[in-house]
């Protein structure tokens, strides 16, 4: 039961809720956004040139709040053994690891389910089809996205992995689990 894991993390156990952010572009504005002045509010142009886009996996420890990300060339199953592989090699071998995905591509395949099979103290549990929002790592993609992404200006791809990898390094230093509310009832419509 994925809420169970929310709720009450096993013993001598790390939950991690891991997913992918795909395809986030790296843009700048056409013309520069003119700051507010009285009377006015601030102007943003909307034309704007692309620079590439970069897709990064995130691993969220939900006992800490703590993110793990890397940018990925693209959302693959090889890639995302490759993220679980450096999982692997940093977290404690006496650890088990719960890992909470959703029904991805990537997360379902063939080689990943092999992978996870060879290695048995990594434990999928998948979220239900259509229910990914129930992964938590999806509330730390939507405060990257509120804080840096939506009005943020990246003038290259790297300078977009960048200034992710800086957000996070400072989104972890203050980093506290999630409050998690959901307790696996249907919500009701009034």
């Amino acid at each position: 039961d994925v809420c169970g894991l929310y709720l009450s993390p096993p013993q001598n156990a790390l939950v991690l809720s891991v997913d992918e952010k795909t395809a986030v572009p790296a843009r700048s504005r056409k013309h520069p956004t003119l700051a507010s002045t009285r009377g006015r509010p601030e102007r943003q142009e909307f034309e704007y040139r692309r620079h590439g886009t970069a897709s990064f996996i995130a691993a969220l420890d939900i006992a800490t709040g703590q993110v793990l990300a890397e940018p990925v060339d693209r959302n693959a199953a090889a890639h995302f053994i490759d993220f679980l592989a450096d999982l692997d090699r940093h977290i404690d071998p006496t650890l088990r690891v719960h890992l909470v995905l959703d029904n991805g591509a990537s997360h379902v395949a063939r080689a990943t389910k092999a992978w996870l099979d060879d290695r048995p103290r990594f434990v999928a549990h998948y979220t239900p089809v259509h229910a990914s929002w129930l992964n938590q790592v999806e509330l730390f993609f939507s405060i990257l996205t509120r804080r840096l992404l939506k009005r943020g200006e990246f003038g290259s791809r790297d300078e977009l992995i960048s200034r992710v990898t800086a957000f996070i390094t400072d989104y972890d230093s203050t980093a506290r689990p999630f409050r998690w509310t959901y307790d696996g009832t249907p919500l009701k419509v009034n």
